[in-house]
């Protein structure tokens, strides 16, 4: 009888311990909070430390069960050994039997969510002009493009001198009114990835022939503009990047879809949103 009572005790007392320990579940999978310590540690490997990382972790475990689960209906899930050669490639280090198989959850998601929008989503995409040329122009701010630009430039410009810059008729003209204020311009050509990073960003977006607002007491304007030979290949990386940026937006559209149908159960309420 006390040997039953003993059992019966231990019983009473587990039980609740391991109920709490399940953070959440989704469609019926559960999700331990060793499962979200195990996240945190990776996403702490890859350099993100937010304070909310916890909370973070959950929704990415949660989402890498959704995007698995969708898979399956494409039967584009990984093998094993396409998810352990991209594991690998990541150079995680030392991980727990908890953090690698948490790991490889992950990957096997990722594979085959991209699986998917290169499959369903990609080819549906239509780019506008719009889209690549601000796919064009932050690249031009980020980085700098092969264009060769004529730039002039004027320093230690006052504020009220600043306003009677007008439009110009051409780079000569810009030259002559800078003079007949009172300033000495200075005109030079580069590539605009030669550029500094804060001029390139002044110039990515300016239109020719147009004075830039004035910053530290200088003013900017691009005279002329010239593709080089090496911008016939960005011109395609252009429109890839747009069409995969405009394929990743819907396809998160989708993933916010399928999230919402999803049978997604939270039982401790500091992860409740």
């Amino acid at each position: 009888m006390k040997k039953l009572f003993t059992v019966l005790f231990s019983i009473m007392f587990t039980i609740p311990t391991y109920a709490v320990s399940v953070i959440a579940s989704v469609n019926g999978t559960p999700i331990t909070d060793a499962d979200i310590t195990a996240r945190t540690t990776l996403m702490a490997k890859q350099g993100n430390a937010s304070t909310d990382n916890r909370r973070i972790a959950l929704q990415n475990i949660i989402d890498d069960n959704v995007k698995l689960a969708y898979a399956k209906n494409f039967n584009v899930v990984p093998d094993d050994k396409t998810v352990e050669k991209e594991l690998k490639k990541m150079n995680l280090g030392s991980l727990s039997e908890t953090e690698r198989e948490m790991a490889l959850s992950a990957m096997r998601a990722e594979i085959a969510w991209q699986i998917i929008v290169a499959r369903t989503i990609l080819p549906t995409v239509d780019i506008t002009d719009a889209d690549i040329a601000a796919e064009r122009a932050e690249i031009a701010r980020e980085q700098g493009l092969p264009i060769e630009m004529t730039l002039i430039r004027l320093v230690d410009i006052p504020a009220d001198v600043a306003t009677k810059l007008t439009k110009p008729s051409s780079c000569d003209d810009a030259m002559q009114m800078a003079r007949n204020l009172g300033g000495a311009p200075q005109k030079f050509t580069a590539l605009q990835y030669e550029l500094a990073e804060d001029i390139r960003e002044r110039v990515a977006t300016l239109p020719k022939l147009t004075w830039s607002p004035v910053v530290d007491r200088s003013v900017i304007l691009v005279c002329d503009t010239k593709k080089t030979s090496e911008y016939g290949k960005l011109d395609d990386m252009i429109e890839q990047n747009a069409q995969f940026k405009q394929a990743m937006f819907v396809a998160d559209q989708q993933l916010k879809q399928l999230r919402r149908k999803a049978v997604v159960v939270i039982n401790d309420d500091r992860y409740k949103l």
